[in-house]
C-alpha cells in the first residue's frame, strides 16, 4: 500500500475545517500522510490542526507566516514523503473512497496523473443537482492532449480532484507560482503537457463548496486580482505555445475567456478607472480570440471583445453594467452555467482551426 501525501493549505476557515479533516482521516485508504499547512491563520485553525494531530499520528502540522495559497502548497510539497500527492482545499470535502479509487487507478495504469469526477455543494454541504462530468457521457478513459473533446472537457484546471506522482513533480521542478490568483491552472496544465499517461475515472471523489461568503464572483475580484490573473494566463499560454500545443490551448482559452470576463462583469470591487486599467492590461489576452480564431460564445461577449480590442473601454463598462444587473437575479448554479461555453461553441472550434496551429 503506497503512501499518499495529502496537502491541505489552511487560512481562516475554522467553520469548515473540521468537516474537511474528518473527510480525510476517515478515508477507506488508510496509508496517508496528512500535511496541514496553517498559513498564518488568525482564527482558531491553528489550534484545530494541533488537536487533530494529537488524535491522529498521520497528521503533520506546519505553522507558518501567511504567504498565500501557492506558498502553503509549496511548503506541503517540500514536506511530503509519499509516492503520491493529493491536494485538498480546507473548506471542501473528500468523498470517503477518493484516495482508494484514485490510488487504485494510478497504480493499475502506471499513470502520471489521474483525474476524478467532482460535484459542487452549497455552503451547508447540500450537493447540486448533478456531478460536473455527467456519468452518462464520460466513462473511464485515457486522456490525450490531441483530443479536444472528452479529454479537454475533463481536464479541468483545479488541483484538488487529482492524484499526482511526487517524483514527477520534483523531476520537472514544478511548484505553484506565488503571488497570483488562479494558481491551480499553471500547475495542472503544465503537468498535463509534460505527462504521457493521464486517466480519468467517473467516480465522484471531491465536493467543492460554493461558499456564500467568498465564492460569489462579486466578492473578491479587485484590480490586484485581475493583474495577477493576467500574469497567470500569460504563463499558461506560453507553456502551451512553447510545447507546440496551441490546438489544445484554444479550447482552454475559450473556457477561460468566458469565465474571467464574467468575473470582471460581476465584480463590485472595481471603480470605473480600475475597470479601464484592467481592460487595458488584459487586452493582450482578448486579442488572442482573433489570433487563435476563438469567437465569443455569446453575442453580447462578442460585441464586448471587439470593443476591448478597439480600446473603447467606456462603452464596454456601460454594457457590462447591464449584464451584471441581469446576472444579479440568477442563482449561483445559473450563473455558473452561463459562464461556460456550450457544446456548439466547442464544435465550432474543432471546425475552424487557424493554419498556423497544428491540429494533428
Amino acid at each position: 500500500m503506497k503512501l499518499i501525501s495529502i496537502i491541505v493549505p489552511i487560512y481562516n476557515v475554522e467553520n469548515y475545517l473540521e468537516d474537511c479533516l474528518e473527510s480525510i482521516i476517515n478515508q477507506t485508504y488508510s496509508n496517508l500522510e496528512i500535511i496541514l499547512v496553517d498559513d498564518g491563520s488568525k482564527d482558531n485553525c491553528g489550534k484545530i490542526c494541533d488537536i487533530y494531530a494529537e488524535k491522529d499520528k498521520r497528521i503533520k502540522v506546519i505553522h507558518k507566516e501567511n504567504g498565500g495559497l501557492s506558498d502553503a502548497r509549496n511548503y506541503g510539497i517540500e514536506a511530503a514523503t509519499g509516492e503520491y500527492i493529493m491536494f485538498v482545499d480546507s473548506d471542501d470535502l473528500m468523498e470517503l473512497t477518493a484516495c482508494e479509487k484514485l490510488c487504485n487507478e494510478i497504480e493499475s495504469k502506471d499513470a502520471d496523473m489521474v483525474i476524478g469526477n467532482y460535484i459542487y455543494v452549497n455552503n451547508d454541504g447540500t450537493p447540486w443537482s448533478s456531478e460536473v462530468f455527467p456519468k452518462s457521457k464520460y466513462k473511464n478513459f485515457k486522456l490525450s492532449i490531441k483530443d479536444y473533446g472528452d479529454s479537454f472537457y475533463v481536464m479541468n484546471s483545479a488541483v484538488w480532484n487529482k492524484i499526482y506522482k511526487l517524483d514527477f513533480i520534483n523531476k520537472n521542478n514544478m511548484r505553484f507560482v506565488v503571488g497570483i490568483p488562479g494558481e491551480d491552472a499553471p500547475f495542472t496544465t503544465l503537468y498535463f503537457i509534460k505527462s504521457k499517461n493521464v486517466y480519468y475515472i467517473d467516480d465522484v471523489v471531491y465536493k467543492y463548496r460554493q461558499r456564500e461568503d467568498t465564492s460569489s464572483i462579486s466578492n473578491n475580484c479587485t484590480a490586484k486580482y485581475f493583474e495577477g490573473i493576467s500574469v497567470a494566463y500569460k504563463l499558461i499560454y506560453n507553456n502551451f505555445k512553447d510545447n507546440n500545443e496551441l490546438g489544445f490551448y484554444r479550447f482552454f482559452y475559450a473556457k477561460s475567456m468566458t469565465y474571467i470576463f464574467y468575473k470582471f462583469i460581476d465584480s463590485n470591487k472595481l471603480t470605473n478607472e480600475e475597470r479601464i486599467e484592467v481592460l487595458s492590461n488584459m487586452r493582450w489576452f482578448y486579442k488572442l480570440s482573433k489570433e487563435l480564431n476563438v469567437p465569443a460564445c455569446q453575442d453580447s461577449l462578442s460585441i464586448l471583445l471587439d470593443k476591448i480590442i478597439s480600446e473603447k473601454y467606456n462603452e464596454v463598462i456601460d454594457i457590462c453594467r447591464v449584464i451584471a444587473d441581469v446576472r444579479s437575479f440568477m442563482t449561483a448554479e445559473q450563473r455558473e452555467k452561463m459562464s461556460k461555453p456550450d457544446a456548439q461553441m466547442y464544435e465550432r472550434l474543432r471546425k475552424d482551426v487557424p493554419n498556423h496551429i497544428n491540429n494533428d
